[in-house]
């Protein structure tokens, strides 16, 4: 266990406390305003800068947005449970600074990567406008798969194969993968884990050795739940997971809270590994 006492426990502390509401009427708001037209996803969630939907507000306020019931419950759970002791220790101010800290990292590092695939995307449509042709799309639509419907591709496709002279296919298919550049940068990142993935870890470096209850009946300590969460990110991060999870936001989030907690505690090495 870590050494580090705080000078009175609040089960509740106020920037948790503040944060749980926010969340939970902007996520109540999501779900009543589209009873209205109004998405409030697209408006608040994280678009990628090439994206008409894109505000620079946006880097704020997708830390207040989630997607469903379950995400916005996992995130907020683990922001009481993680943070509370971590406002305790520091004090409403700091934690205050940290938790968007942290969510400003974990957003900062998705449109880096975001960019580079951006990029890499580019280069595809560019080599397919020079040499299209059936074979050539239907390897290019496959390679970018997770980005649209492909039973509708597949049905582009399957037409093209039928009347395969026909010049305005040729067309329709190089409008088709330039629409892939807009869908990528129309996609928002919504949720608060970058900020609380840098929560965990700052907690598992604060408490390393305080014993964590994975699906409430294995004990594991906090230094080791944190380094295998985070090693689990990493590699579906880099292997190109396409689960609809932004693991890069997660990992930003975790390497700010790493850096800042360091910072702010290396001349009390004994409180920590």
């Amino acid at each position: 266990m870590s050494n580090l006492r705080p000078q009175s426990f609040n089960i509740l502390p106020p920037v948790v406390k503040n944060l749980l509401i926010i969340n939970g009427l902007l996520f109540l708001a999501s779900l009543v305003s589209t009873s209205y037209n109004l998405d409030l996803v697209n408006l608040l969630g994280l678009h990628f800068f090439t994206s008409s939907l894109f505000a620079p507000y946006q880097m704020v306020t997708h830390m207040f947005m989630h997607g469903s019931f379950m995400h916005i419950f996992s995130n907020m759970f683990a922001l009481w449970m993680f943070g509370s002791a971590l406002e305790n220790v520091w004090g409403p101010k700091r934690f205050f600074i940290f938790y968007f800290a942290c969510g400003l990292g974990g957003a900062f590092l998705h449109l880096g990567v975001s960019a580079w695939q951006f990029n890499e995307l580019q280069q595809s449509v560019n080599s397919y406008q020079l040499h299209p042709g059936i074979p050539e799309f239907a390897t290019f639509a496959s390679r970018y798969d997770y980005l649209v419907d492909m039973g509708r591709v597949q049905g582009f496709i399957n037409d093209w194969k039928i009347n395969p002279y026909d010049a305005s296919f040729i067309s329709q298919s190089q409008e088709l993968a330039n629409g892939f550049l807009k869908i990528f940068a129309d996609i928002p990142i919504v949720g608060a884990s970058g900020a609380v993935f840098g929560v965990l870890v700052a907690f598992g470096l604060l408490f390393p050795n305080m014993r964590l209850y994975v699906y409430f009946f294995l004990p594991v300590k906090a230094k080791y739940f944190v380094i295998f969460y985070a090693l689990f990110e990493l590699y579906a991060g880099f292997t190109g997971a396409r689960d609809g999870v932004a693991h890069f936001a997660h990992i930003g989030g975790a390497l700010i809270g790493f850096l800042l907690v360091k910072y702010w505690n290396k001349n009390r090495r004994a409180d920590f590994f």
